[in-house]
């Protein structure tokens, strides 16, 4: 009966997906390339230096201003993303965690994914030559560069590619305050250098977590040699030193002390979580790591949003 039973489900015809279900099967993919999860932190941040460096409140003209900046910041870095994904699907294929991305299972050619990506970065840089300006269009090209050009092939090479990525991932405050104000005054900096050191922690939990995958995958984001001690600086040092340069920057905005408080509580928080995971060295101290950075970023940008303008 058994071996009938399963003749008969061979036999059986397989449902065909409907247009609609067709539909929304390729639009998952096309998203999925475009790395969404990454995307709601570089809106977050691109709003933040965008509503710091604006002259005059947000209405009328600064507000489509606004969202062109949002639009053009979010089709380059999913542009960056896609073309991340067509430059490393042979290496994505060889790891867990992301075999089951579009290029690596099949749904999505190889080409489509590269037309998509530079289609998207494109339409994201013209955007913000044309309607936003000159300065935040060469900072969108500047990030697309040095993610693609510097950090994609480094994180192959050695581990001082979380250094290089650092860069381009630092970028999103600055184009949204050049798009508010066509410059890049030292607040914009701070935000910069904020994003900037926030990265090492976030980046290193990961790395840990992902230890295994990375080599089966030919990346060196941890040297094989002493992998706990640069994971220990590059976690320890950049979480405590976001402390004083997040407080530092409410000070001199001459915030009121509740914002300071929230600030330091903040900061305090991810350090304790990053200096365990640094003298742990576990993968559940590291998961920790990793949501604490998650919570902290959004959280302390909304922090520096109430209590700067």
């Amino acid at each position: 009966m058994a071996g009938n039973s399963s003749i008969l489900l061979e036999l059986m015809p397989v449902p065909r997906r409907t247009a609609v279900e067709r539909f929304c099967a390729v639009f998952a993919d096309f998203w999925a390339l475009t790395k969404p999860e990454i995307n709601f932190l570089v809106l977050v941040t691109t709003f933040t230096g965008f509503y710091l460096g604006s002259p005059a409140q947000i209405k009328g003209a600064q507000l489509w201003l606004l969202t062109q900046t949002l639009l053009g910041t979010l089709l380059v870095a999913g542009g960056a993303g896609a073309l991340n994904q067509y430059i490393e699907r042979g290496f994505d294929a060889r790891m867990k965690r992301t075999a089951r991305r579009p290029i690596p299972r099949g749904s999505i050619a190889p080409a489509s994914a590269l037309r998509f990506g530079v289609l998207l970065a494109l339409a994201g840089v013209i955007d913000l030559a044309l309607a936003v300006n000159g300065l935040a269009a060469l900072l969108a090209v500047a990030t697309l560069v040095g993610y693609l050009g510097l950090y994609t092939p480094l994180k192959r090479k050695t581990a001082l590619c979380t250094l290089a990525g650092t860069i381009p991932g630092a970028m999103p405050p600055l184009i949204g305050w050049a798009a508010a104000s066509g410059n890049l005054r030292y607040p914009a900096w701070l935000l910069f250098f904020t994003l900037f050191l926030w990265q090492f922690p976030h980046f290193m939990a990961i790395a840990w977590m992902y230890q295994g995958d990375y080599s089966r995958g030919g990346y060196r984001v941890l040297p094989h040699y002493k992998a706990d001690q640069l994971m220990f600086w590059q976690t320890l040092l950049p979480s405590a030193a976001l402390v004083p340069l997040t407080v530092s920057q409410l000070m001199v905005a001459r915030a009121a002390p509740v914002y300071i408080v929230m600030a330091s509580i903040l900061g305090a928080g991810f350090f304790c979580c990053s200096a365990l995971f640094a003298v742990r060295k576990s993968k559940s101290a590291a998961r920790r790591t990793l949501m604490a950075s998650i919570v902290y970023l959004p959280l302390i940008f909304f922090v520096l949003l109430l209590a700067t303008h």
